[in-house]
Order: C-alpha cells, then structure tokens, then sequence
C-alpha cells in the first residue's frame, strides 16, 4: 500500500511539473530556465520508472483528428463529386505530391506559422516534415519540373501542429481542395473565372446564401501607405486587419497601436476604409479619393478590381460578388486579387466565438488560387443530421433475395450475372437467411430493388423485381432482368429528381 500511495504522489509531481512546463512555453519564458524544468521533469519520470499498468492503454485518436463515420464519409465523397465535376468543366487536371517534403522546402515559408509544421523524427536519412498545405509542394512540382502553365486542382490531407479546437472545427490534420491556375495572363481573365468557378461550387452544394467578397493586396498597400503606416509595417498591419473577421475593429486598433507600436491617427484612418463594401460605385469613389490618387499601387489595384467586377458582371455572377476593404491576408506570396467566399447565414459573430464558413482565393504571383478547407463538410454533416432523411453510405442498386432456404448457389449466380452487367448487387452472407431479415436489410439500407427468388421462380425461369420503398412487384422473364433492372433503376431516379426539385 505504501508503494502504492508514494507512487501517486509521484504521479501527481510529474503532473504539476508537466503543467509547469507547458505554462512557461506559453509564456515564450527564457529557453534555459524551460530547458531546467523540462529536466525536472525527465527525471520525475525516471524515478517513476516503468508503469505496470502501462500495458492496459486507452484506444482513442490523436489529438486534433478524428475518424468519419460511413455517413460522415458519403457527405463528404459526394461533396468531392460536386467539387471536382466543377474543377473539370473548367478544364483543370490533378495531380499529387507526397504527403511528406524535405524540412528546408517548407522552412521560412509562413512566416510566424512556421512553428505550426510537423518536423518529422531524424531516421538517419533526410530530414523531412509533414506538409502544411498544397502551395508550397504545387510550387515546388513547377520549378522542379519547369512548368509555366497549368490548371490543376488538389485534394489532400495537410497537417498542422497547431492548438485544435475540435468544436469550432479546428483540427490537425484536415483536407484541403486546392484550385491553380499557373502562368501569365492577361489582367483579371483568370481572376473572374475563379470567382466564377466558387460561385458554381457553392450553387451545386447548396450550402445557402452567400457572398464572394474580393479586394486587391495592391490597394491595400497603396491605403496604408496614404494612412501614414511606415513600409516596415504593411505586412504585420495587414495580418491585424485580417482579423476583422474574427474580431471587433475596436480590438484591431488596439492591436495595431498597443502591440506593433503605430499612431493612433493611422490607425484611425485605416479604420475610415476597412468599414466600406460595395461594388463599382464604391470603386468609382475611391478613384477620386485624394490620398488614395497619390498612390500608384492603390490606383492599380482598384482599375484591376475595376475591370474583374466587368468580367463578373458578363459571367452573370455580380450579384453575388462584394467589394470589401476589410479583406486582407498576411501571408506574403499573396501579391494581387483577394477573393473571399461567405455563408451569410454563418456569418461570424465575434462575441459568440463561432467560426464563419469561408472559401479562400488569391492571386500568388503569377498564379491564381482557390482553397476551399473543412467547413463545407461540417455544414453539410449539420444539414444532414437535422434532417430527417437518412444518409446512404453505399451505392447498392439491388438486393437478391431468396425465398426459402437451399438457394445460395442460385443467389450466387444471380448476383455475378448482375455484376457482370455493372449493376451495384449484395447478398446475404448466410446460406439460409430469413425473408424479412433481407427485406429489413434492404429498407434500412435504402436499396431501391430487390430481386426475389424462389423454387417456382427458377422453375419458370423468371425473377420477381420489387421496388422497396412501395413494395410493388412485378415478375420479369430471366433474360429481360437485367434490362428491366436498368429501366426500373432510371425511372426511380427521374421521380426522385422531380420530388426534390418540387420540393425546393
């Protein structure tokens, strides 16, 4: 007993100095006196030795992942669907980079996120890290293989070694699906298709109400520039109003004035032009701003967000595009247009701490990007759960059912007779199942036919077909199955159609 009471008291010192630890890393305290506690502890935990309980684990994912359910897997492939049929009518092809790179290919690529990336354990070869993103490999696969142009889209797990926050749907590794377009090109042509390209993807998902907002990193150097914020600042500015959409603009100035250090009076006049949004009237004005005419980026930068709502308004999306001063990003390889796609009914409420479903687009250098991230699958996972229809998790067309017992190998032979004619088939793996327990299967299921057998069936040679949902059945000679299967399965699906679409 006494060891078993000392040993918790050691337990309970490795916890409080394990805390201590991890306190004084947030506190960015000085390296040695983290490097001293962090010996402290090391050798806490070799006193404690070997656990003899440390056999019996808790089965459970790493923090920051999680696994998908069947449900949650075919929201999610029909969302690809949708995705990647749209990246298609637009002419992109894919390709794929290895989900790991060489250390020093991501090093020093984003900025104060750098810390974020995961440096994988030295096995006395290269040293390597999990990438990040998809931009850094898509530019690393260009000037490795010196390719100038190309439209390619990529969906694919990233990893962040970032805090997760699993109920805002913050993980640590997570999809993103990456839209490029690479090469030199005339001003605003491939900008406009990508918003158009967002507006279709956002359309066909049904997601609801939206916004694309879009600004120009040109303008926004030329507006800090006329406010007064020195050169040095324009990026670590920047990055502040990049936090308007999480934030209050009354925590923005004091972040801007309190932490980097700029006149209150800048401060005050950015404040003036990061509140306006609008479409051309509000680029018109701003032309004839008189601080803003001085700047040459700025000017640039509204002609170029001049000319894109021109090609929006012929694609017929400019109604919903919005202009929006507020929109910036810090990362530095964004040099043009700035795109934003926004849920207006999942607008972010910074006192509510929720986050907002947006798709992210830049122009980066001389290629032009679309990145759209997790929240499309946890809107459509919430949409689905509220409903009350259920999901189906497989693509299964038709049930073979037996009557009675003794037909598995009449079963088996049916079912490669419609596998053999690509029709989507399962049986049960029991020799002799019950009738109703097939039948429950297939309404649990939702697989819309069945194909019963029975003696007086294969007596006669023919099939009975019965719709599952209806329980209608029809007896169909043996040769005409298949056929009358295909048309059975087309006029379902034109129903089903025409009852969603009456029902929109």
């Amino acid at each position: 007993m006494d060891g078993d009471t000392s040993r918790e008291k050691l337990q309970e010192q490795i916890r409080l100095q394990g805390e201590r630890v991890r306190k004084l890393k947030i506190e960015k305290a000085e390296a040695q006196q983290v490097k001293d506690e962090v010996a402290k502890l090391l050798e806490l935990k070799a006193q404690l030795g070997d656990d003899p309980g440390k056999g019996k684990f808790v089965l459970k994912c790493p923090k920051g992942t999680k696994d998908y359910n069947p449900e949650q897997m075919s929201i999610r492939e029909g969302a690809f669907k949708t995705i990647i049929s749209c990246f298609k009518r637009h002419g992109a092809e894919t390709i794929d980079t290895p989900v790991f790179e060489l250390r020093e290919t991501l090093k020093g690529k984003y900025g104060e996120d750098s810390k974020l990336i995961y440096d994988l354990q030295d096995q006395g070869g290269e040293l390597l890290s999990l990438r990040y993103d998809l931009t850094v490999p898509f530019a690393r696969y260009l000037a490795m293989n010196k390719i100038t142009n190309i439209k390619r889209y990529h969906i694919a797990k990233v990893y962040r070694r970032d805090n997760p926050a699993m109920t805002r749907g913050r993980f640590r590794e997570f999809y993103q699906c990456d839209f490029d377009i690479a090469g030199q090109y005339d001003a605003m042509i491939p900008d406009a298709e990508c918003v158009k390209l967002v507006v279709e993807i956002l359309t066909k998902l049904e997601l609801g109400d939206f916004v694309v907002k879009v600004n120009h990193r040109k303008l926004l150097d030329g507006m800090f520039a006329a406010c007064g914020v020195p050169d040095d600042k324009f990026r670590t500015i920047c990055s502040s109003v990049d936090k308007l959409d999480k934030t209050f603009w009354d925590d923005v100035r004091s972040e801007m004035i309190d932490e980097k250090k700029l006149d209150p009076a800048a401060a005050d006049r950015i404040g003036t032009y990061v509140k306006l949004k609008g479409g051309l009237d509000l680029i018109e004005a701003l032309l004839t701003d008189e601080d803003l005419k001085k700047q040459k980026a700025a000017v640039e930068g509204l002609e170029d967000l001049k000319l894109l709502l021109k090609y929006c308004d012929l694609f017929g999306i400019l109604d919903k595009v919005s202009f929006d001063l507020s929109l910036a990003r810090g990362l530095d390889y964004y040099t043009g247009v700035i795109y934003e796609a926004v849920l207006q009914g999942f607008a972010h409420n910074p006192s509510a701490g929720s986050d907002e479903g947006e798709c992210q687009c830049r122009q980066c250098g001389w290629w032009w990007k679309i990145r759209w991230s997790g929240w499309v699958f946890s809107i459509l996972e919430s949409r689905a759960n509220s409903s009350n229809v259920k999901t189906r998790t497989t693509d299964t067309e038709v049930f073979v059912v037996s009557a009675h017992n003794g037909l598995l190998e009449a079963r088996m032979k049916l079912c490669n007779e419609l596998w053999d004619a690509d029709i989507k088939t399962e049986q049960s793996y029991k020799k002799n199942p019950k009738s109703l327990s097939q039948f429950q299967y297939c309404e649990s299921s939702g697989i819309p036919i069945a194909v019963i057998i029975g003696s007086s069936e294969l007596e006669k040679n023919i099939v009975k077909l019965r719709i599952v949902e209806t329980r209608e059945e029809v007896e169909v000679p043996r040769e005409k199955m298949v056929d009358e299967i295909r048309s059975t399965l087309a006029r379902l699906s034109q129903q089903k159609t025409q009852n969603n679409a009456s029902g929109s």
